[in-house]
């Protein structure tokens, strides 16, 4: 394991050889330097973990370096060595990135302890930007997996919201369409991606402490409260809160969930100080809203305020085509993860899937895939892996044989029987291509295919 190296730029030569001699024995890869030009240079070709600092140095001053090595890396540790009278000049080195500073002449063993903190608050840092590349990895465009035209069209336009300014954006979909998904993508695929991301359940958290938890409290605000809280909006400054499924939010935080939108303050519980939040609000939600609003279980200001930006997630039977798509994705994902060599589904399978409703969306497909792989070894994912109620779709089916219409003795002609009942489907429905299928127990990709061959496209057109 490489030691970690510790730059030490001073005018002072006894000052550099005590450092050098005690640090080296700790273990550490020391460097010095006498000027701050010196300092720079041996900075940029070594990319040491902690800098000792001069204040006072013979060619450029010791802030100029300071500047200079926070630009270059602004989670370089850089401790100031400051001389006597100095603190004052010292304090605002810290306002400028510095981590601390020490006194000349200074004991070496608590230098050696402020180092091995600094060292601590460089892993920690490091641990941090590393966890934090990871999960913006996992939530690039790349990550919403579709085939269809309808989730083109939504994935071109959370581009766009991503890349804007927008301040408030409502996601609204059945559970299980991937809202939670769509909402870190925008966070990381945005300018604020290296910020914080907040993640709030507005169902989880109990009516009593989600004020608490969302805009903090001052010390005494109760008798719990022995210190002052920041809430979530204050940590997630600079960066976006998610607050998802919204339309469980009681009306009394709802208000205040208002005055932060249009304000950017609030006041933490207990406080009489106004608390400024730079942050992006994404709202999610499985309910009809704007139902709520009529029954007055959510507020009508907040509802059209939250509704700058609405983007409606189709549920998956709404888009057929990409059932087979993201069943690839999990397959894929879950090779990786069970060290398995499933090669894919049947094309039983496949149109089981076709068939069946999904009333979990995209969450039970992968539900569904990940069970199957856990208790199933074969090549294949097979109807016989799915759980019972794709064997209950597939009773409630018509018999292959089963007709309502009778032959009349001077034959009829097919093709115009199925057009016929295509027709009748789609004017059952008012022309709703996904609800016309489900009647005829047909995909929407097959229903449009035979749409396409009776010309009924170019009808309705």
């Amino acid at each position: 394991m490489e030691r970690p190296k510790i730059l030490v730029i001073d005018d002072e030569k006894l000052l550099r050889w005590s450092v050098e001699q005690n640090l080296s024995k700790e273990g550490y890869h020391v460097i010095t330097a006498e000027k701050g030009l010196e300092g720079l240079e041996l900075f940029s070709a070594e990319q040491p973990e902690v800098v000792l600092l001069d204040i006072h140095l013979p060619d450029i001053s010791g802030l100029q370096v300071l500047d200079s090595i926070k630009k270059e890396d602004k989670n370089t540790v850089v401790i100031m060595i400051t001389a006597f009278g100095d603190v004052q000049t010292a304090v605002h080195t810290i306002k400028l990135g510095a981590y601390d500073f020490v006194e000349k002449p200074f004991n070496m063993d608590k230098l050696k302890i402020l180092i091995g903190k600094a060292l601590e608050t460089v892993t920690l840092r490091n641990e941090v930007s590393q966890y934090r590349d990871k999960i913006s990895h996992n939530y690039h465009f790349s990550s919403l997996i579709f085939r269809s035209p309808e989730m083109a069209r939504i994935v071109e336009l959370v581009r766009k919201v991503a890349q804007s300014d927008a301040t408030t954006i409502l996601l609204q979909g059945e559970s299980g369409t991937g809202k939670d998904r769509v909402a870190k993508v925008i966070h990381y695929e945005s300018s604020r991606g290296s910020r914080p991301f907040m993640d709030i359940n507005c169902t989880a958290l109990p009516e009593t402490l989600i004020e608490s938890e969302l805009f903090g409290f001052e010390k005494g605000a109760f008798t719990d409260a022995k210190q002052m809280k920041k809430g979530l909006f204050e940590l997630s400054d600079g960066g976006t809160i998610f607050l998802d499924e919204i339309g469980d939010m009681k009306l009394s935080t709802q208000a205040k969930l208002l005055k932060v939108i249009e304000n950017k303050t609030f006041k933490r519980i207990g406080g009489v100080r106004d608390v400024t939040v730079d942050v992006r609000i994404i709202a999610s939600t499985n309910k009809n809203l704007q139902e709520d609003v009529k029954k007055e279980k959510f507020r009508e200001d907040l509802y059209y305020r939250l509704k700058v930006i609405p983007i409606l997630l189709p549920a998956l039977r709404e888009r057929p085509s990409d059932t087979l798509v993201l069943a690839k994705y999990f397959i894929e994902q879950f090779n990786r993860d069970f060290k398995k060599q499933v090669k894919g589904i049947s094309r039983e399978t496949e149109q089981a899937f076709l068939d069946y409703p999904w009333p979990g969306n995209v969450r039970e497909l992968k539900n569904v895939i990940e069970r199957a792989m856990i208790l199933e070894s074969e090549e294949y994912i097979l109807p016989e892996h799915l759980p019972a109620e794709f064997s209950v779709q597939q009773s409630n089916a018509p018999l292959a044989g089963s007709s309502a219409i009778t032959i009349p003795s001077g034959g009829l002609d097919i093709e115009e029987v199925e057009k016929g009942l295509i027709r009748q489907a789609l004017e059952q429905t008012k022309w709703n291509q996904t609800r016309a299928a489900r009647l005829l127990n047909l995909t929407r990709d097959s229903l449009r295919y035979r749409m396409q061959k009776f010309g009924l496209l170019q009808e309705k057109s």
